[in-house]
This record gives structure tokens, sequence and C-alpha cells, in this order.
């Protein structure tokens, strides 16, 4: 690379710029392709280092080194910034795929045996008397406290208690004698 395009770059010109890319280009992508074993990253690489050359072109000195020099520690630097993404990518895309794992043993084990458990109890609820259905379902699927069964319900909070107290025993009863 001669000294002409090296200081026309710096003065920000737009040809030099092509100039710089036509000759360094391929170094730059080989450089990138042997780091990364990849096609794709490399022209990534060698886009960005272009890129971040021509945004920081303020930044080189001719009389510290040649453009040539310059360009190819800016691709050092940006295939190690590749090569650390890549690497939290792929801690990330374990991290989620042993969550998922987890997720799955969770739900297989605990989670379908609950759901099990609830269909059972729906079944069983037709034992009781429609007051008694409505007020155990509410708690039981509404996850509600007996207070707050009485407010939405309107009826007094020991009414609320008997029926459900009542209704879990006729569940416990039938639930037993069902195997």
């Amino acid at each position: 690379m001669n000294a002409d395009i090296a200081a026309r770059f710096a003065a920000g010109d737009e040809d030099a710029l092509a100039a710089a890319y036509k000759q360094l280009g391929p170094l730059v992508h080989t450089l990138a392709w042997r780091s990364l074993g990849n096609v794709q990253d490399a022209e990534d690489v060698t886009q960005q280092v272009f890129l971040a050359a021509w945004r920081g072109r303020a930044g080189y000195r001719s009389e510290r080194g040649t453009l040539t020099g310059w360009i190819v520690g800016i691709t050092r630097h940006v295939i190690v910034d590749a090569l650390a993404g890549r690497t939290r990518r792929t801690d990330t895309e374990r991290a989620v795929a042993r969550r998922q794992e987890d997720a799955i043993r969770h739900f297989s084990s605990d989670e379908s045996e609950l759901a099990l458990n609830r269909v059972m109890v729906l079944q069983k609820l037709t034992f009781l008397s429609p007051v008694q259905r409505r007020l155990v379902g509410m708690t039981i699927y509404g996850d509600m406290t007996q207070a707050q069964i009485a407010h939405e319900t309107g009826l007094p909070l020991g009414t609320v208690k008997s029926h459900i107290r009542r209704g879990i025993l006729t569940l416990r009863r039938v639930m037993e004698t069902s195997g």
C-alpha cells in the first residue's frame, strides 16, 4: 500500500477507502477466515474492520506505521471480539438448553402429577352440592382464601368455612372409596 493512498485515506478520501479495501480486503478476509473457520463470519469481520478503520481514520498516524499494519491491528481486535461473542452465545445457548431441560423434567414429574390430581378432583366434585362445588372450586382452582370467597359470594365467613369443610370431607371419602 503506497503512502499516497494512506494519506488520502486519513484525509477522508472515499476513493482511498475503496483502494485500501481492494488491496487489503483479501488479507483481512483470510485472517478472519483462518481464525474463525467460517466464511460468513469472515465476511462480517471484514466489513466491520473497514467500517471501524473508516470511522477511526483520524486515529491513524503514518509516523507510527503503515496503513496495512494499522488495519491488520484492527482486524485482530475485531476477530477477538467475534470469538468472545461466539463464546457468549454458546454459553447462553447452553444455559437456555439446560433451563429448558430442567423445566421439562420438572414439568414431566411435578406438573403432570398436579394436573392429573386436579382432573381427578374435578371429576369427584360432582358428588358435592352445587354450593359446596362452587366454594371448593374457588378454593382449589381460584386459589382464594375463605375470607376472599366470603367477600366474593356475599356469604358469611362461617357459612363458607362450613361448606368448604363438609365438601372437602366428602371429597376425601369419595377418593378413599374409589381408590
